[in-house]
Order: structure tokens, then C-alpha cells, then sequence
């Protein structure tokens, strides 16, 4: 089974789910990583924040995908890597 059948087959993810991982899928590297901020996908999906924050939540939970925080040279925050689980 292709990769995208099993996202769209799966019935445990929601809508929103499938369509930020979607969205993270088509714009990962090619390590499967990737950073976009929460604000762009949320924008570019036609989302609001909160959607894409408990998307991405639902799709830790389910072993989809790995967060890791990033940090500028400073110390501050910066956009999250996201790292795909295939």
C-alpha cells in the first residue's frame, strides 16, 4: 500500500490531520523533515491556529510525525522541525 493510501485510509486520523500531514508530506525534504511555522500552515490550509496545533497533536499521538524544537543562535524560539514517520 502506497504511503498516501495508507494516510487517506486511515480511519483514526481526523480530516484536519490528514490534511496538515499532507501538507508537511509535500513540503518535507529529502530527509522527510519539515519547519514550517504553525501560522503558515495554518494560513496556506485555510485553517485557524488552533486546528493545526491539535492536528499536529493528534498526529504525534498516532506516531505520524516527530517534533523537535529549534532555537536561533541567541536562544530564542524559532519555527519547529517536523520529521515525518514513514
Amino acid at each position: 500500500m502506497s504511503y498516501f493510501n495508507e494516510i487517506y485510509g486511515d480511519p483514526e486520523l481526523s480530516s484536519k490531520a490528514k490534511m496538515v500531514l499532507l501538507y508537511l508530506h509535500d513540503r518535507a525534504n529529502q530527509k522527510g523533515e519539515s519547519w514550517y511555522a504553525i501560522n503558515t500552515i495554518a494560513k496556506e490550509l485555510c485553517l485557524s491556529r488552533s486546528s493545526v496545533k491539535r492536528a499536529m497533536s493528534e498526529l504525534i499521538q498516532r506516531g505520524k510525525i516527530k517534533k523537535r524544537a529549534r532555537f536561533r543562535e541567541n536562544g530564542g524560539n524559532t519555527s519547529n522541525l517536523y520529521s515525518l514517520i514513514v
